[in-house]
């Protein structure tokens, strides 16, 4: 038995060490899959790569036991959780910006901050995202590994369990949905 395949085990059995040491051995894995991430992001970049990650960690903690089974699942609920921490973020971020229950001040129009547009896309998407599980939770779930999981069609197809073909064709479809619904 690997020692990959025993932590995962122990993980999902709410084992907190095994967390750690998961978290321990996958580090590199992580913070390159969120760098490459967030640079092709641009401007929709809320966090940095060490950040997100220590982020991620903390809600992985926090849910105690995870269930996967192997390397492409772990990356798989990785990634969900990675999208979940940035549109929680931005949520935060924008609420500030509208008050975030702070009394209504007097706007000086003298100096006014702009408001970020990333942040604003980052929450249309995931608006559009979860339109799209409303139409097809499978399609979500290949945007979310491809994009934010960074997995190939192969592994997104082993996770799935369906055939890396049937993988392309809903990631061509969410894709068309995702620019409709975000136009």
């Amino acid at each position: 038995m690997t020692e990959l395949t025993s932590l995962l085990q122990n993980a999902r059995k709410g084992d907190r060490a095994a967390i750690d040491e998961l978290f321990v051995v996958l580090y590199r894995d992580l913070q390159q899959l969120v760098h490459s991430r967030l640079r092709d992001a641009g401007e929709l970049t809320i966090l940095g790569t060490t950040a997100l990650v220590h982020e991620s960690y903390l809600r992985f903690v926090k849910a105690g036991a995870i269930a996967v089974e192997n390397r492409p699942q772990f990356m798989a609920y990785a990634a969900r959780v990675m999208r979940s921490v940035i549109v929680d973020l931005a949520r935060r971020r924008s609420a500030d910006r509208r008050g975030g229950g702070i009394a209504d001040v007097t706007l000086n129009t003298e100096r006014v901050e702009p408001i970020a547009a990333g942040e604003d896309e980052i929450l249309k998407v995931n608006d559009a995202l979860d339109t799209l599980a409303r139409i097809d939770g499978r399609l979500v779930s290949v945007v979310e590994l491809r994009y934010f999981g960074g997995l190939t069609d192969e592994e997104i197809a082993d996770c799935l369990g369906v055939t890396d073909r049937t993988v392309r064709r809903d990631w061509k479809k969410a894709r068309l949905l995702l620019a409709a619904a975000l136009a």
